[in-house]
């Protein structure tokens, strides 16, 4: 009997939204550690995330990339969180990498990669010329959940990219099938239930954050289907001193646009 084309898609994701990744391009790994992490990763360039330069970060295993401290928190929390506590968060939730899965993480000034990001970042902000000079990819492959008792998986990335003035975060999401970890409430068949993950950023300063919408909710399960830039499976945000506007945060929306981004008042 043949698969459908429809079906194939279903089973494959959205994986062309990735940037390359694995040890073939030179990726670096996180250990088998449950809420584990990586070392600090020294930057060759500084990476401005609200009003702070940052040249260093942390590849955390539970979904989000760090800067300053490791973030080993299984359950994650509504944002804003303060206490200088900088990080973006693709996919805030128990991984457990020993059940399964990789994270990977490199920094890259790779040609191709620049020219990517490069096209990509003047496709989503053309009124603003952008050239990428570097950029740090970090990508959850397959990951399973603490507790897990099915195959459950998710696959998703978070992409930094500077010119050396402006900052940008691009989140992918290729396959999303479980929210929630067993010691977060979740069942350890299904991966649902309890305190689901949480996708956006935090600056730290109570201020400037951005919670991307059904997060902490079972429909979190659906952001592959949700965006910013009229792309399903992916959100793009400028974090160098960009201000997130108040209702920005309370907006529930698939497909929520640049254009409403900078017209939210």
């Amino acid at each position: 009997m043949k698969t459908s084309f429809a079906f194939l898609l279903l089973l494959v994701g959205k994986y062309y939204l990735l940037y390359p990744y694995g040890e073939a391009v030179g990726d670096q790994k996180n250990p088998k550690d449950d809420d584990g992490t990586s070392p600090e990763i020294h930057i060759s360039q500084p990476y401005s995330f609200y009003g702070k330069k940052y040249n260093s970060l942390f590849v955390n295993n539970n979904g989000v990339v760090s800067f300053g401290k490791q973030v080993s928190q299984f359950t994650p929390d509504p944002f804003p969180l303060g206490d200088n506590q900088a990080f973006v968060a693709p996919y805030w939730g128990d991984v457990n990498n020993v059940l399964g899965g990789e994270i990977y993480y490199r920094e890259t000034q790779d040609p191709d990669v620049l020219r990517r990001a490069t096209k990509d970042v003047n496709a989503y902000y053309p009124d603003a010329p952008f050239t990428a000079t570097w950029t740090f990819i970090a990508t959850w492959d397959k990951v399973a959940y603490f507790g897990s008792a099915s195959r459950k998986r998710n696959t998703f990335q978070a992409v930094l990219i500077t010119d050396g003035s402006k900052s940008i975060i691009i989140l992918n999401y290729a396959n999303i099938e479980w929210t929630t970890g067993l010691a977060s409430g979740g069942n350890a068949r299904t991966g649902l239930g309890g305190f689901p993950a949480q996708a956006g950023f935090n600056s730290g300063d109570d201020k400037n954050y951005y919670n991307i919408p059904n997060s902490r909710t079972d429909e979190i399960l659906h952001i592959g289907d949700t965006s910013n830039v009229e792309v399903p499976g992916r959100w793009v945000f400028e974090v160098d001193d960009v201000q997130i506007e108040s209702c920005l945060n309370d907006k529930t929306t698939h497909f929520l646009s640049l254009q409403f981004l900078s017209a939210c008042d």
